[in-house]
């Protein structure tokens, strides 16, 4: 008798169906598996025999024939355990066919017939839900991410007898569906950072408030101790919090790497990683055998601060640049290619010069060769994919001793929220978020400037040695400025200070950022 089980795959955060194929037939008792599989998916074959075995249901002597399909597909991890367990029962005659079929299982089992956590199940629940299955089956430290899914009966098993207890007699098990209230998820938390620790710095602050509120990236620049990793912290308490769109996407992404802790249902505050400059290539855009998501792409929706950036590899640095554009990463392997979401803000931070004072000719000795061959570590185009450079200038041990308070992190976030707030009634019906997204057509139809404005801006063109991209990123950043501002127009001081965020000109060798 031939039994199918629904089960599900991945190739990076997408899944597709799998059906577990079971056929147990008379002749040399023998155990098979079929379909293209991975290591961990044939050592499935001997975490099956014993766990049933030691859960009161021994294999007879037959043979049994194990298909895994799409078998065009290589199929890894350990998520088929279940549905393979669950097949060979139903063609054994132990469960009842019709229940079985309106499940999608996935789960490891153990030797003892436990079942252990899987990574992806929410992108699996999602996709499970588009294609009609309203009932899924899941190990118990999986279904807080699955029962997130709205319309979706998601049940969460600690044993093997559990599930095969509930499909002989449903209404008399104690398995039920998980149920996940959402507005509790979205409570904010309190941070422990607040931006009025930062004392002084306004320019930076300003900077930070508008890459905030667009979804720019910021280059800081300024000598060791000034407050750049102290501002870069504090960026997540200003953000914009996630909707549940962006929640389920990044949730999705530490689903499938596994990051999710135990019991964990969704990635609810936007994600801050700040890799290390000595981090490897694979580990920034994701890699091995079977492909991971790696930093760019568990930043996604989020902030990643790049501290120190001349100290990182510049083949490393140079990854940034197509995802910074196209908002996504593809990894390439023998198998295909994988491709990953990654629209993050990108948070920088660096010393003017190697010994990091410049230009104070009291403490700076570095010579204009030397700063030129430290500063071209980072090449133009990462450069100019900066849409704010601003100068972080050292601090006045006076004023700190004042401990005058800055604005606080709730006022800067007010004032984003209503920024936000324009953004999304201005992109509604787009696949647009933010200012920083906008294409060319966009940047034309909500970019406007007065007669004012374009004089101002034909002489800034004149002066200035502006790229196209760097054009457009200055007017994108004069229509956040005018949104902060609650102005429906773009006025000649919005566009005036975004010029001030831009690449100062002539100034190849002796610091290329504005605001000194």
């Amino acid at each position: 008798m031939v039994s199918k089980v629904l089960s599900g795959g991945l190739r990076g955060i997408y899944c597709y169906p799998v059906q577990v194929e079971v056929d147990i037939s008379n002749g040399l008792p023998g155990f098979e598996m079929v379909g293209f599989l991975g290591s961990e998916v044939r050592e499935a074959k001997e975490r099956v025999k014993v766990s049933l075995k030691n859960a009161g249901y021994p294999l007879p002597a037959v043979k049994i024939t194990v298909n895994i399909s799409p078998a065009d597909i290589r199929k890894e991890g350990t998520a088929y355990d279940l549905p393979i367990a669950i097949g060979i029962l139903k063609s054994l005659g132990c469960l009842k066919e019709p229940l079985v079929d309106e499940f999608f299982f996935v789960g490891e089992m153990g030797l003892g017939g436990e079942l252990r956590s899987v990574p992806g199940v929410l992108p699996m629940v999602l996709e499970m839900k588009k294609r009609g299955i309203r009932k899924c089956m899941v190990p118990k430290d999986n279904v807080a991410e699955g029962a997130v899914v709205e319309g979706m009966e998601v049940y969460g098993a600690e044993h093997i007898l559990e599930v095969v207890d509930f499909l002989k007699n449903p209404d008399n098990s104690s398995l039920s569906p998980e149920k996940i209230d959402m507005d509790d998820l979205f409570v904010p938390r309190k941070r422990q950072d607040d931006f009025r620790e930062v004392q002084g710095q306004e320019m930076v602050r300003r900077a930070a408030e508008i890459s905030a509120a667009g979804f720019h990236h910021l280059l800081m620049v300024g000598p060791p101790g000034s407050g750049k990793t102290m501002i870069a912290r504090r960026m997540p308490t200003i953000m914009p919090p996630m909707n549940r769109k962006e929640s389920l996407e990044v949730s999705a992404i530490y689903s499938v790497a596994g990051l999710l802790k135990k019991g964990q249902s969704l990635i609810t505050e936007r994600p801050f990683l700040a890799p290390h400059h000595t981090i490897t290539p694979s580990a920034l855009a994701g890699g091995g055998s079977v492909p991971r998501p790696g930093v760019i792409s568990r930043a996604h929706r989020g902030v990643m601060f790049l501290d120190e950036l001349t100290e990182f590899k510049r083949d490393t640095i140079e990854i940034l640049r197509q995802p910074l554009e196209d908002k996504k990463v593809q990894i390439a392997r023998q198998n295909g290619t994988v491709t990953y979401p990654a629209d993050f803000l990108v948070v920088a931070a660096m010393n003017p010069c190697p010994c990091g004072y410049y230009p104070d000719p009291n403490l700076c000795s570095c010579t204009a060769p030397q700063i030129a061959r430290y500063q071209g570590r980072i090449s133009g185009p990462i450069l100019d994919r900066m849409d704010l450079v601003a100068t972080v200038k050292k601090m006045n041990v006076a004023k700190l001793e004042k401990g005058e308070l800055g604005e606080s992190s709730q006022d800067m976030a007010d004032r984003i929220l209503k920024a936000r707030e324009i953004q999304e009634k201005r992109f509604q019906g787009t696949d647009l978020s933010f200012n920083s997204e906008m294409r060319i057509p966009q940047i034309r139809q909500f970019c406007e400037l007065d007669s004012e404005g374009k004089k101002l801006l034909e002489k800034i063109c004149k002066t200035a040695d502006l790229s196209a991209r760097a054009y457009y990123k200055m007017l994108k950043v004069a229509r956040t400025i005018a949104d902060l501002d609650q102005s429906e127009k773009i006025l000649p001081r919005h566009l005036a200070e975004a010029v001030c965020y831009r690449k100062a000109p002539g100034r190849k060798e002796m610091g290329f950022y504005a605001g000194e």
